[in-house]
């Protein structure tokens, strides 16, 4: 590699491809000098899909091209960018330029959470390194934290809302009272949340950048088809009224927590946390993550999650990073080569349950029963009068259960479900004491 100026190349010209172009137009000066002159760069070639789309940043017209690989075929570039999203078609240009020696910036999180495994391989294979901060929590430096500032500790449990479109639509529905359809809309026409919405709402854009949380954290890298993942698109207001009334708020949380015996528990859900939690104060767009060590205690990482700026303020980090490519900075790989998640049924909380049931005597014994006959615990059941409609056939009632594994709640559930005072299946929500 170059020991003067550093050659880029960008794949992708959006959002944060031109805030990257504009970050380092703007501060390039003052990354060289704070990198005592190991992070002179300029932008080389630009790949892009249509040449004639108007575009912001003010990018030399003779850097474009639609060519993709010229990115990483071009010998006056030396640390390749990829910005394209998408799984194929990154994971070709990214393999091709690990292959010629070119190190990569990405923030792409669905492909390394799906795909990780065999560009790790090559990666270490060809000694050249990924680096990919952007990829999680916009510009929080939560890779870099996890990697270098809390290197010498076990990590024992790490708590995010990483995923700030659902977490926008969820303050909506609990300050405003709106639905879940109203708050989605309400989210995209602020931009907040894309066209197509569906990784967002889902759990899974959130969950692919747990999955590289605990990768990073614990060694092994994680299949994310034994991940354990649930989205919002079912929360409804009724529950966020009753999880305030208890004292909680709900939150799509990601978790990534050590046991004791080695395995580790991952997953991503609606929770209900208490409100006095630190992240039940994390609000719109913005992004948090928890994270407990053996030897630091808890740090708290906050801050914009996505959006041109914080992202593009990731990438430019990573290609500073990579400009002091040695021996001994080969960004992630892995460390262990296996490693035991803890299948989601042995996983173990307190629960809130919401049963709709017919309105006549005897319900709750009939319910409460089924959970003895399962040994699970009632800390507490809620069961507000409907004032709109007091003479309801029907009542909600809610159940605060006492920490037991999913699976033998579910089984009891189950078993509930036989009862023919349910007017629907229950709906669950766990309870997180982080």
């Amino acid at each position: 590699m170059s020991c003067s100026v550093l050659g880029i190349g960008l794949a992708g010209f959006g959002t944060v491809g031109s805030g990257v172009w504009g970050i380092l137009e703007e501060h390039g000066g003052l990354i060289e000098s704070r990198s005592q002159g190991s992070a002179a760069m300029e932008v080389r070639k630009i790949a892009v899909r249509d040449l004639s789309k108007k575009r912001e940043g003010g990018a030399p017209a003779e850097l474009f091209t639609t060519n993709l690989m010229e990115v990483v075929e071009d010998p006056l570039v030396e640390i390749v960018v990829e910005l394209i999203g998408g799984t194929e078609v990154a994971f070709n240009l990214i393999a091709a330029a690990l292959k010629v020696g070119k190190p990569v910036v990405t923030g792409n999180k669905a492909l390394l959470a799906e795909r990780g495994a065999e560009l790790f391989a090559i990666s270490k294979e060809t000694n050249t390194p990924i680096y990919f901060e952007a990829a999680v929590a916009g510009g929080i430096p939560i890779i870099k934290a996890l990697q270098q500032s809390l290197v010498g500790n076990q990590i024992e449990s790490i708590a995010g809302i990483i995923n700030g479109t659902s977490n926008y639509i969820l303050q909506r529905m609990t300050e405003a009272g709106l639905g879940y359809p109203e708050a989605l809309k309400e989210a995209k026409d602020l931009g907040y949340a894309e066209a197509d919405e569906t990784l967002d709402v889902n759990g899974w854009d959130a969950a692919h950048k747990a999955i590289l949380l605990g990768s990073i954290a614990h060694g092994f890298l994680i299949n994310y088809k034994n991940v354990y993942v649930r989205g919002i698109e079912k929360v409804t207001p009724l529950d966020i009224k009753f999880a305030s009334d208890l004292g909680y708020v709900v939150k799509l949380l990601s978790l990534v927590i050590a046991n004791k015996d080695g395995r580790v528990e991952i997953r991503t859900q609606p929770s209900f946390l208490s409100k006095t939690h630190i992240l039940a104060s994390v609000h719109g767009v913005f992004n948090a993550v928890a994270i407990k060590g053996d030897h630091s205690g808890e740090s708290l990482f906050y801050g914009r999650g996505a959006g041109q700026g914080p992202t593009a303020s990731s990438v430019v980090s990573d290609l500073v990073e990579a400009a002091r490519i040695s021996e001994t900075n080969m960004g992630f790989l892995p460390y262990k080569e296996h490693g035991s998640l803890v299948d989601i049924d042995d996983t173990a909380t307190s629960y809130y349950v919401r049963f709709s049931v017919t309105d006549r005597p005897g319900v709750i014994a009939d319910i409460a029963s089924v959970l003895a006959k399962h040994k699970i615990g009632i800390s507490g059941t809620h069961s507000p009068v409907d004032a709109d409609n007091p003479d309801a056939d029907f009542v909600e009632m809610v159940f605060l259960l006492h920490s037991c594994p999913f699976g033998r709640l579910k089984q009891a559930l189950a078993e509930v479900e036989n009862l023919d005072c349910l007017t629907s299946r229950p709906v669950v929500f766990r309870i997180e004491t982080l």
